[in-house]
């Protein structure tokens, strides 16, 4: 369940990065709500994933699926550029998401 939470909140780590961006600067008070809400979410489900997972693993897996599901969004809606080189360093950073899990279950 642990691993489920942590899942979760890197997406919501990713909204909320993509909100903080479309607040420009807090400025716009629909994404600004929307990244409040986000990161107080965000962390917590951290936190909470944290008391089963060690917080090396939990850190790098939250930021991993966070960023890779920022920059995914950026290229889907065009505020990125697409190109295979970022797609392949995307698939190589959930490789290494994955390679963490299953080390982590390997150890226990």
């Amino acid at each position: 369940m642990s691993w489920i939470v942590l899942i979760l909140s890197g997406v919501l780590e990713a909204v909320w990065a993509t909100a903080l961006g479309k607040s420009e600067g807090f400025s716009k008070p629909g994404p600004t709500v929307v990244f409040g809400i986000g990161l107080v979410a965000s962390m917590i489900g951290l936190a909470w994933a944290m008391r089963d997972i060690p917080t090396a693993t939990a850190y790098a897996v939250w930021v991993g699926v966070g960023a890779a599901l920022t920059v995914i969004y950026a290229m889907i809606t065009g505020d990125e550029s697409v190109s295979w080189v970022k797609i392949l360093l995307i698939v190589g950073l959930v490789g290494c998401i994955v390679g963490l899990k299953l080390v982590g279950d390997a150890e226990h």
